[in-house]
């Protein structure tokens, strides 16, 4: 059975404590993140089932804390894109490249919106933890050899997600699984939004914000590979797993490339807007 939910969070409730998925109405609560942020009380249909099969209920469910719209268990690998938007390789003066470039996170580096914190490990307590802004995808089904023109019925739906990364370990390695796959350096959320209500995913605005300060302004047509691309590309000889999460590369103005430099530092607030899904809201906490 197909989902019917549009705006879809996962959240644990005021009345049972437990973990659910609901419905939201986007109509009374446009940008759930920021809603959650201002102390709303949020009040959404439970959905039953999971977020491959859920059906909207009309059982009214209210949110106590807000997590990540997939949960850990349903994520196979976390798969990600880098260098992929034409104005963030303008900014790093690097050339166009000729097929993606893709790196993994581990599904352990998943991580959910306010009030989750981003925990930043000694290892990159060095002035050198980075944000990056990304419009993430999660896969609906599984396949293998993806043809470009079925690739976006594979797509869940999207969300706001944002590529925490070391760079001091990223600049020693020309592997970056490592220095981007830290806990928790994947945050995901705040609603999964289906592909009927995003329409065209490569035009929507998206920002990073730090510390109340726009420090990334692009939008998602900058992309040098576009989604059905990509999930050909990298289904080639591959099976992706249904669950998996895509993240689609970010614009130009990492921490890294500015002057002066920009950094996670602990107590900082860093969010990551998209047009049509919200804030991915989350403070840094050094361990």
């Amino acid at each position: 059975m197909a989902p019917n939910w549009t705006n879809l969070v996962r959240f644990i409730s005021e009345e049972d404590g437990q973990i659910h998925l609901g419905e939201v109405d986007s109509s009374k609560y446009p940008d759930v993140g920021i809603a959650v942020v201002n102390g709303d009380r949020i009040a959404v249909n439970l959905v039953k089932g999971s977020i491959f099969d859920g059906i909207v209920t009309d059982i009214t469910l209210h949110i106590a804390r807000l997590l990540a719209p997939i949960g850990i268990e349903e994520v196979p690998i976390i798969r990600c894109l880098g260098l992929n938007y034409r104005d963030h390789a303008k900014e790093a003066n690097m050339p166009i490249p000729d097929v993606p470039v893709l790196f993994l996170k581990p599904r352990t580096a998943l991580n959910g919106p306010y009030p989750a914190r981003i925990n930043v490990p000694q290892i990159a307590q060095d002035g050198s933890s980075d944000y990056e802004a990304e419009l993430s995808i999660v896969l609906s089904k599984s396949g293998r050899d993806i043809p470009e023109s079925d690739a976006m019925e594979y797509v869940l739906g999207y969300t706001c997600s944002n590529d925490v990364s070391a760079r001091t370990q990223q600049f020693k390695n020309s592997q970056w699984s490592f220095s981007k796959g830290l806990d928790g350096s994947c945050p995901l959320g705040p609603v999964l939004v289906s592909r009927s209500v995003i329409g065209d995913p490569h035009n929507l605005h998206i920002k990073a914000i730090h510390n109340g300060n726009v420090v990334q302004d692009s939008n998602t047509r900058e992309m040098i590979f576009d989604i059905a691309k990509t999930i050909a590309f990298i289904s080639q000889g591959t099976t992706l797993e249904m669950g998996t999460i895509i993240m689609t590369g970010t614009g130009p103005g990492i921490g890294a490339m500015r002057n002066p430099k920009v950094v996670l530092n602990d107590g900082d607030d860093i969010r990551v807007e998209v047009e049509k899904i919200g804030t991915l809201i989350n403070k840094v906490y050094y361990e």
